[in-house]
């Protein structure tokens, strides 16, 4: 080690001088401050709630996450809108693509051929100078084999202003660059979109879209595309609740509810984001798991031969007997209530291989949520399931969302403070 000079060290002052001292009454009281703020920042910080939405991809959890800022945060800002524009846009293109190929593996293009004719004989249907079949064409050249030619591709083709008036949406870097493309193709082709929606042949592939698996909320877009084109278009609250953006980061916000602090923690559901989820177990205090009922006959965009369902008790179990949330709350969100309803009235519960020992009554929702309730608890090793810690949501719906989740932060703050102290365990 190396050495290093120095001089000697001055005379203390005499004790009776006029020098600093370390006693005395102000010092005192400053200490005491001190260590008052120090102990009301430690309780502030035990009284924080940290929430984490947990769950497979597609389950719903972004979207609660959406909900929360709805219900207890700040507006969203004109560039937020403008991304989820692109967005939403973009993924009625993906929605498309995913149909026509779907309505081609079908076996069903002689019937949207012998749909056309026939509107094209009664002179019904949709009035304009393209047919369903040829609106399928068009699609099917730029969308989804990519065979048109490259002029013909310009996505400018659509028109992204009118009469010197130019698209309030634009483009979003913040979408990224896929988003932002397929948002172009969706402002030069949505008439033939909206064309073959609309067409006969396409509620046939409808009803059996569990297999591209296609977003069911997005019907809502598929509905509505003359609105989601037009140059004035500006997002709903429900159009962004209803966007779907996979999430590929931690995302955090933060709110203040009633007088507590609020720290909600969103993480990607898909299997290659969930080594990313070990990094948000520190000090969480309650975990809210999302699965979707309505998937209980759909499988896995990341592994095709997995059940949806499946992957989220696996995945539910995995939570509940994780050492890291031994002292956690864990919360289970029943999710996509209003597209399970829909579903089961056309696909048969016991008719999936996974589920094939249901034994309830076909299209009986009550009986069906029941029954993948109880799958779940089989999953917990404590049989003491508390039922206020089940909730049967829609997550797109805020109204229902806002009493879920005002019950949900009243039974995570109790047991929160009960864990700190400040209230008597039972």
């Amino acid at each position: 080690m190396g050495g290093c000079s120095s001089k000697p060290a001055p005379a203390a002052p005499p004790s009776g001088g006029g020098g600093a001292t370390d006693g005395g009454p102000a010092k005192a009281t400053e200490s005491r401050n001190i260590e008052g703020d120090l102990e009301r920042g430690r309780r502030e910080e035990e009284r924080k709630i940290k929430m984490l939405l947990l769950g497979a991809g597609e389950s719903g959890k972004s979207t609660i996450f959406k909900q929360m800022r709805v219900l207890y945060g700040t507006e969203r800002s004109d560039d937020d809108l403008r991304m989820y524009g692109v967005v939403a846009r973009s993924n009625i293109v993906v929605a498309t693509r995913k149909l026509c190929s779907h309505l081609r593996n079908l076996g069903l293009e002689e019937e949207l051929d012998r749909e056309s004719r026939e509107n094209e004989d009664l002179e019904e249907g949709d009035h304009s100078s393209m047919t369903s079949r040829q609106a399928y064409d068009e699609l099917m050249a730029y969308l989804v084999d990519n065979t048109a030619t490259a002029s013909a591709q310009d996505p400018t083709a659509g028109g992204a202003s009118e009469n010197g008036r130019k698209d309030w949406v634009g483009q979003s870097p913040r979408a990224g660059l896929a988003a932002n493309n397929d948002a172009k193709q969706f402002l030069a082709h949505h008439e033939s979109i909206r064309i073959l929606w609309q067409s006969n042949t396409m509620k046939q592939v409808w009803a059996k879209r569990s297999a591209v698996n296609i977003i069911d909320s997005h019907k809502e877009y598929l509905n509505d595309i003359p609105r989601i084109a037009s140059l004035d278009y500006k997002p709903t609250t429900q159009d962004v609740l209803i966007a779907r953006v996979r999430t590929t980061q931690v995302v955090m916000e933060r709110y203040r509810i009633q007088g507590t602090e609020f720290e909600m923690y969103d993480v990607g559901g898909q299997r290659s984001e969930r080594r990313k989820w070990i990094d948000c177990f520190d000090q969480v205090t309650a975990v809210i798991f999302v699965a979707a009922l309505s998937e209980y006959d759909q499988t896995l965009a990341e592994a095709k031969r997995s059940n949806r369902m499946v992957e989220s008790l696996e995945l539910f179990r995995s939570v509940c007997n994780n050492r890291a949330f031994m002292n956690t709350s864990i919360l289970l969100f029943l999710n996509k209530k209003d597209l399970f309803a829909e579903k089961i009235l056309s696909s048969d519960i016991a008719a999936q291989l996974p589920f094939s020992d249901y034994a309830g009554p076909t299209q009986d929702f009550d009986q069906g949520v029941f029954y993948f309730m109880q799958k779940f608890k089989d999953c917990l090793i404590d049989d003491e399931v508390n039922d206020a810690f089940i909730h049967v949501t829609c997550a797109t719906d805020t109204n229902n969302m806002a009493f879920v989740l005002d019950s949900t932060s009243t039974i995570i703050k109790n047991e929160n403070l009960k864990r700190s102290g400040f209230l008597g365990a039972d």
